[in-house]
């Protein structure tokens, strides 16, 4: 239990704060999620009600949780709205910006699946195999579920090997990329489940990269979350071409040339 008297007090309050924001950034809290009670949290820390109530004040102070009147403390939004920026705004509306993205889904998540491999606890490996087969069980009945549902299920089942890489930037990056990230997502779903041979491809693909990941395989992991980004790069852009050449055709028809 950290002692706390009067002169010690500004300096507990800083101790708390630090804690409580090395779980936010660890990801152990996350944006929008409420506080644990207050009990919970003092056991957690081994502190004080008062210390933890000094270290909540700086917190609030600083922008990093927020409480509602009669409401319990929450995470704060530390980052303005996704949508919200000019840039993000440009890169969503040019459809060139979908292959930029898909080549840095490879950097980024072929190091965090050698990252995961490394590092992942027993624990990140329950989490990454349940959003592993949510996303099999949104796949077997692929009917019944909206291509959104898909794209999201397919993007959480990544963002968890992410978290298990236990590199706290890299997953605030790709979590600051989620509505990009998502578009990449939603063109595999949309343009490639319909399809038997790429559908058959991704599974095959997810479930290299998830079993490299479990069974601690660094470079089997790196490569295969690489060579999953770069199928679904080149089968997109085939597509595309495909959509060319038959347009193409169909003016020539048409009497255009």
């Amino acid at each position: 239990m950290l002692e706390e008297t009067p002169e010690t007090r500004r300096q507990v309050s800083d101790v708390v704060a630090e804690r409580i924001e090395r779980l936010i950034v660890d990801g152990v809290l996350k944006v929008g999620q409420a506080l644990p009670s207050e009990r919970r949290l003092c056991e957690k820390l081994g502190i004080s009600r008062s210390a933890l109530r000094e270290g909540l004040k700086v917190l609030r102070g600083r922008g990093i949780i927020e409480t509602a009147q009669g409401r319990d403390s929450r995470v704060a939004t530390l980052s303005g709205p996704r949508d919200a920026s000019p840039l993000m705004h440009l890169f969503n509306s040019q459809p060139r910006t979908l292959f930029d993205l898909l080549e840095v889904r490879a950097l980024l998540e072929a190091e965090s699946a050698r990252l995961a491999a490394l590092r992942g606890t027993d624990a990140d490996f329950v989490l990454l195999t349940r959003r592993y087969e949510e996303m099999l069980a949104a796949h077997a009945q692929a009917d019944a579920v909206e291509p959104r549902e898909h794209a999201r299920l397919d993007h959480a089942f990544h963002l968890a090997i992410c978290e298990a890489s236990h590199n706290p930037v890299l997953l605030h990056t790709l979590q600051s990329l989620t509505d990009l990230m998502l578009s990449t997502v939603f063109a595999s779903v949309n343009n490639l489940y319909h399809r038997p041979v790429q559908k058959r491809q991704i599974d095959r693909q997810h479930a290299r990269l998830y079993h490299a990941v479990i069974e601690r395989l660094p470079e089997q992991a790196q490569r295969a979350a690489r060579e999953h980004i770069h199928s679904i790069r080149d089968n997109l852009k085939e597509i595309e071409q495909e959509e060319q050449r038959l347009v193409r055709a169909s003016m020539r028809l048409e009497g255009w040339t």
